[in-house]
């Protein structure tokens, strides 16, 4: 495949196209307004249908009903307007709705600023909304491997029916990398396929294959048997799809837990410190919701300390914690708000931890 020069926003969206997504609803909101741009052209291009809702609330229900379908539908928004939507991301993954959600964050709290952060990372992988539940949650760390995520995201949601979203920082969505584009798929919806779908019911047809989606279940025992079948599906997104990478960590003494692009400095941050005779490495959890925690654990055994980076207040540094087994070795070092931290900043962490080994 030839390579592409594309900025981080349109490739997504460009492989959300070719993955078989037809229906997008959104809302303009920095730094991710370029996604519903390039959506607004490209959808009538292959058929599909592009709608700008009058509100996030709005979007998050009309994915609902595409959805419930059974059709491959998206939205996207930033910080701010993913809060809007959670009562209809709760809603989704309560009536065991399949989407795809982008989430490109921005500085919080509130409006915050327009530029990039990682704040979001509580609201996504603890869930924002209420009740017990989880999606499945990728954090990309270049523009190809979220195009990559991108072209079985879909497959993901559809077979455990959650909905998927990507925690994107707003640098991913801004920058420009040359990308591999996957070619296009034909997707069309097999009710065979989606038994669970509102894909047409007549009457006379047998009562028990007429669709329901929702989330209310006004008889508690009901409740209770549906969550329990919501929990038994999330303990095996936990043993099927956990993903994670890791770079230099077989000999390292001090590793580096990081997600999106925070990752990519400390990678060039581990490379000066092994010039400079210090075993530095890195992992990176590709999905926080499953959080490799069995694999983090592992690593850390082998290593004298792990050194936690992110753009806000550590929001990760719990589930750090929660799989490393001594949680005297873990430190911290970042910045809330959208202040990423730099390459000597992380060096110097690291000298100033080598010093207490």
């Amino acid at each position: 495949m030839a390579l592409t020069l594309m900025k981080g926003s349109e490739a997504i969206a460009e492989a959300a196209v070719r993955a078989g997504a037809r229906y997008f609803f959104g809302y303009p909101i920095t730094p991710q307004t370029e996604i519903p741009e390039y959506m607004a052209a490209r959808l009538p291009e292959v058929g599909g249908c592009f709608l700008q809702s009058e509100s996030e609330l709005a979007a998050i229900n009309m994915v609902y009903g595409a959805a419930g379908v059974g059709e491959r539908a998206i939205t996207s928004s930033s910080s701010p307007g993913i809060s809007l939507k959670q009562e209809g991301i709760s809603m989704c993954a309560g009536a065991r709705v399949p989407f795809v959600m982008l989430n490109v964050m921005r500085g919080g709290p509130g409006l915050g600023s327009i530029q990039a952060s990682q704040g979001d990372y509580n609201q996504g992988v603890k869930g924002g909304g209420n009740g017990d539940y989880h999606l499945i949650t990728y954090a990309p760390t270049s523009i190809q491997e979220a195009v990559d995520i991108m072209f079985f995201a879909y497959d993901k949601a559809e077979r455990y029916r959650v909905p998927v979203l990507f925690l994107a920082d707003g640098i991913i969505a801004q920058m420009m990398e040359p990308i591999e584009m996957p070619e296009m798929i034909d997707y069309k919806v097999d009710p065979e396929k989606k038994p669970w779908a509102a894909t047409g019911w007549e009457p006379g047809d047998d009562p028990e294959k007429r669709a329901q989606i929702t989330s209310l279940f006004i008889n508690t025992e009901e409740l209770s048997a549906h969550t329990d079948e919501l929990q038994a599906t999330y303990s095996e997104i936990k043993k099927n799809e956990v993903m994670y990478d890791t770079y230099q960590i077989d000999d390292a003494d001090i590793i580096i837990t990081a997600f999106g692009t925070v990752a990519r400095v400390a990678k060039s941050a581990i490379d000066e410190l092994r010039a400079e005779g210090i075993k530095a490495g890195l992992f990176r959890p590709i999905t926080v919701w499953p959080f490799p925690d069995e694999a983090l654990a592992a690593a850390a055994r082998k290593a004298k300390a792990v050194l936690d980076i992110e753009v806000n207040e550590g929001q990760m540094l719990e589930d750090v914690k929660l799989a490393v087994d001594d949680k005297r070795m873990v430190d911290f070092f970042g910045h809330c708000g959208s202040l990423m931290p730099s390459l000597e900043e992380i060096k110097a962490k690291v000298y100033q931890m080598k010093e207490k080994m």
